[in-house]
């Protein structure tokens, strides 16, 4: 009787031992959550996931032709253009031309030595 109790007592603990070291199953909750996207990670697994669905359908799009990747690139120019002449325009306002304005839209107005006030615009006092 104490040699059956002793060999079941041992295939008790070497089963429970080599159960401990096996890996558990995780749950779909588990599985998700390992995978979701914090501030600490650089990537999160949507990523990685769309990327090989990217990968896999391939190319959808026809390539552009030259003549309307030259029409685009016309375009974007006289954009610019026009934005830079605005930006010229701009300038030659007294609030970005005159020194006196100090970075103000309205011009500081000069008081006298006793009543000047400290600027929070310009950190000046005037």
């Amino acid at each position: 009787m104490k040699l059956f109790i002793g060999i079941f007592s041992l295939i008790l603990f070497f089963g429970g031992s080599v159960n401990a070291q096996s890996k558990k199953k995780k749950s779909k909750k588990e599985a998700t959550q390992q995978y979701a996207p914090s501030s600490r990670d650089a990537w999160s697994y949507d990523d990685v996931a769309s990327s090989k669905k990217n990968k896999k359908q391939g190319k959808t799009k026809s390539p552009k032709k030259q003549k309307d990747l030259i029409e685009e690139f016309h375009q974007r120019m006289k954009d610019n253009a026009k934005k830079y002449s605005k930006r010229e325009r701009q300038m030659k306002k007294p609030q970005y031309s005159d020194p006196s304005y100090f970075g103000h839209k309205k011009k500081p107005k000069k008081r006298k030595p006793g009543k000047k006030k400290f600027c929070k615009e310009c950190k000046l006092v005037h």
